[in-house]
């Protein structure tokens, strides 16, 4: 498995012979300056949820590339409408694509499209493969459901928000990483903003301290995770 970071909470993962993306706000970022989006090529776009900062670039990917938007059942509906290839789901659901299947899981935060339109409720996937497990929070709180994802399934690495104010921050990201049961974590939804400013020597020790690998990804950059 390889994943690209491309700024705040979007990555390009390659798993199986599959390219995802996940929540392509590229384009507007000023971090992500040096990212071509009509260069990115994906098979599917997985979107956890309608605020700007998620969805900037999701048409213009999905429709370069002819990929599939998969999100809450709102969310995908709405791209749906706009003649993309769509798949629906819900909190937890599953679905099969082939080379990987997606479990969805509780997000505790809001989601509504940039034009106003509501696009259901915020979700976080469980991304599996014959290669590797991983989970993608998306936007949320600390909650106790995380427990869930740590008996249900072994991770081999989770990508979580840590920006803190409209998220959890450091402290109960940490706490999420041992609900999970999950000791490879990469950062995200962090430094674009102010408001979600973080110190990283603080954070990735904080992290070590407790036996957890935290990496704070450099954007463009390409890294391989090998299996646990």
């Amino acid at each position: 498995m390889k994943y690209t970071y491309l700024g705040h909470s979007s990555f390009l993962v390659e798993i199986n012979g599959i390219k995802i993306v996940f929540d392509p706000f590229i384009s507007p970022n000023d971090l992500a300056k040096n990212i071509d989006v009509n260069s990115i090529k994906c098979d599917y776009v997985l979107v956890s949820h309608g605020h700007s900062d998620h969805v900037a670039d999701v048409e213009t990917i999905a429709r370069n590339n002819d990929a599939v938007v998969v999100g809450a059942y709102e969310l995908a509906a709405y791209y749906g409408g706009k003649g993309i290839k769509h798949h629906p789901m819900n909190i937890g659901g599953r679905w099969d694509f082939g080379k990987f299947n997606v479990k969805t899981t509780n997000a505790v935060h809001s989601s509504v499209l940039p034009d106003g339109t509501y696009a259901g409720n915020p979700l976080g996937f469980v991304v599996n493969s014959s290669e590797e497990t991983f989970y993608y929070s998306g936007d949320t709180a600390l909650t106790l459901d995380m427990q869930l994802i740590g008996k249900q399934h072994n991770l081999d690495a989770a990508f979580l928000c840590l920006g803190d104010n409209f998220t959890m921050g450091v402290d109960d990201a940490l706490i999420a990483a041992e609900y999970i049961n999950c000791k490879e974590i990469v950062g995200m939804h962090f430094d674009t903003f102010p408001y979600i400013r973080i110190n990283h020597e603080t954070a990735i020790k904080k992290f070590t301290d407790k036996g957890y690998n935290l990496t704070l990804p450099a954007i463009g950059l390409e890294t391989e995770l090998k299996k646990k």
